[in-house]
């Protein structure tokens, strides 16, 4: 059965975990999601169904603009959640 997975959320939960440690910053659950659902919300969702549009979506994410899209957004949600923590 196809299952639908929007690979930008994958890649915005992995960079999360990543900078969360490189920041020193709290990483407790409730931090976590606050921290991704932030940076998910000023991304474009890049949903796929099959293998295939996976495949396609990746390749297309190797473009360097969209990793640092990425990357931006989640350090603009890392800070603003440093300062306003809700746990």
């Amino acid at each position: 059965m196809p299952v639908m997975r929007n690979l930008i959320e994958e890649m915005v939960l992995d960079s999360v975990n990543e900078l969360l440690k490189k920041e020193g910053v709290c990483d407790c659950e409730q931090c976590r999601l606050d921290v991704a659902a932030i940076a998910l919300n000023s991304l474009p969702p890049r949903y796929v169904v099959t293998a295939k549009g996976a495949s396609y979506v990746k390749a297309d994410m190797l473009d360097l603009q969209k990793y640092i899209d990425i990357i931006g957004a989640v350090t603009k949600a890392i800070k603003l959640v440093k300062e306003h923590p809700r746990h």
